[in-house]
């Protein structure tokens, strides 16, 4: 406690320590180092010019949400969120986007430039001296590694975590104590049409798989339809509420997987404060670095590996448009192309990606389902990886098929409002 406390600082203490030109990093999702980020714009008068990465930043802090920080502060996302997308249409010029694969995001940018301050959270010291990195590992423990200067923002509240979690004090230059409520992602009952495509989803599903599950109504509607599976196992980006509820219920066993054998496999988490309670001290999920866990020559070693993602469009040829809308980025690549490989690729021959999606969007006003891919949109899966495309009107089956069968499959999940133009369109670009 004597290290610790000599390396205890203010809040305000801590951001003074950004100077202009830094790249400083911070913690993503619901490891966000909330007080520390609160208080960026503190030092707006004396600085310029300075980058702040993220992944999912969920609050709108004034750093980036105001006009009068361009030049000053510059969010460089890996991954947009809500109050990102806001920031981008209120022409605040704060933003950009970062390209990139999830799992290869920190180590990418540090080959650019080492960070020059990390900004993160923990746990409270143990009587060892450790403290736990707690809800994500994804690029954190890469980035402390080095960084020049590391801050961690110390949160009663977090959960202690098992895998790479751990870091001792010796090796943190500051602390800050804020003890405010993690951030927590409410779990939506899924609608009709996301069960009936969760319902499709878990007929690919076989006893005994090991599965990744995206974000969102479709992959929660999707682990609702597991409940009757036995046997699966877990090796995800990310943890959530329903990865524990189908183990409480007996489905999630990991007693089949042939990596990491009884053990939930997880780089980062987010949902409920039952979620946060049950992972505290849990032995049976181990958090490990991005750079491993998604990546797909690490994935595809698990047995019957299945993938299930979400998409915004797919085209005609197999073209999976999931982060942008025409030029308009929207969310981000994330592990999906990481994942997606990996399973389709799994050692046994037996693994499966799934990309869902609604058949229509803007109030049933447009297809999923285009000719092409919108003028401008960012291909998240490459036609080459794609292997399974799902909707509320069942399955459209893509590996090894030509282009005229891939066409006619996915005309045949598309909203029946559409087939025929679909099809009229098909015909004339010469596809069937």
């Amino acid at each position: 406690m004597e290290t610790y406390n000599s390396k205890l600082i203010s809040i305000d203490n801590a951001v003074s320590k950004i100077s202009s030109g830094d790249d400083v990093i911070v913690a993503q999702c619901a490891s966000e180092p909330q007080g520390c980020m609160g208080q960026f714009h503190t030092v707006a008068e004396r600085v310029k010019n300075v980058n702040v990465f993220s992944v999912l930043t969920l609050n709108p802090y004034e750093f980036y949400m105001k006009p009068e920080m361009k030049g000053i502060f510059n969010l460089c996302s890996w991954f947009h969120a809500p109050g990102i997308r806001e920031a981008i249409k209120r022409k605040t010029g704060t933003v950009t986007f970062v390209p990139n694969m999830l799992h290869r995001a920190g180590i990418d940018r540090i080959s650019v430039k080492k960070p020059n301050i990390f900004f993160g959270t923990c746990t409270p010291p143990d009587n060892k001296g450790f403290v736990s990195l707690s809800l994500g590992i994804t690029y954190e423990k890469d980035i402390i590694e080095a960084a020049k200067i590391v801050v961690l923002e110390v949160n009663e509240n977090l959960p202690r975590t098992f895998g790479d979690t751990h870091i001792h004090i010796s090796d943190v230059d500051f602390f800050v104590e804020h003890h405010k409520d993690i951030p927590v992602l409410p779990t939506v009952a899924p609608d009709e049409i996301e069960t009936q495509i969760g319902n499709h989803i878990a007929t690919l599903v076989d006893d005994g798989s090991t599965i990744q599950l995206g974000i969102g109504g479709i992959p929660n509607a999707a682990a609702l339809s597991l409940k009757d599976k036995n046997d699966l196992g877990v090796h995800t980006e990310m943890f959530v509420d329903s990865m524990m509820d189908l183990y409480e219920r007996g489905v999630i066993t990991n007693k089949k997987k042939s990596l990491f054998k009884d053990k939930f496999i997880t780089t980062f988490a987010m949902g409920s404060r039952r979620l946060y309670d049950w992972l505290d001290n849990n032995m049976a999920v181990e958090f490990q670095r991005g750079r491993w866990v998604n990546d797909p020559a690490v994935i595809r070693k698990n047995s019957r590996m299945v993938s299930i993602n979400t998409c915004i469009t797919v085209d005609f040829t197999g073209q999976v448009a999931s982060e942008s809308i025409g030029t308009r980025q929207y969310s981000g690549t994330g592990g999906q192309t990481d994942t997606a490989v990996g399973a389709k690729n799994a050692y046994d021959g037996l693994g499966k990606s799934i990309i869902a999606c609604r058949s229509t969007a803007k109030n049933d006003t447009v297809s999923t389902i285009t000719p092409t891919l919108p003028l401008g949109s960012a291909v998240t899966l490459h036609r080459s990886n794609t292997d399974h495309v799902v909707t509320e009107y069942g399955i459209a089956y893509m590996r090894g098929r030509t282009v005229q069968e891939r066409t006619q499959n996915l005309i045949a999940i598309a909203h029946p409002k559409f087939r025929n133009e679909l099809t009229a369109q098909a015909k004339e670009l010469g596809y069937i």
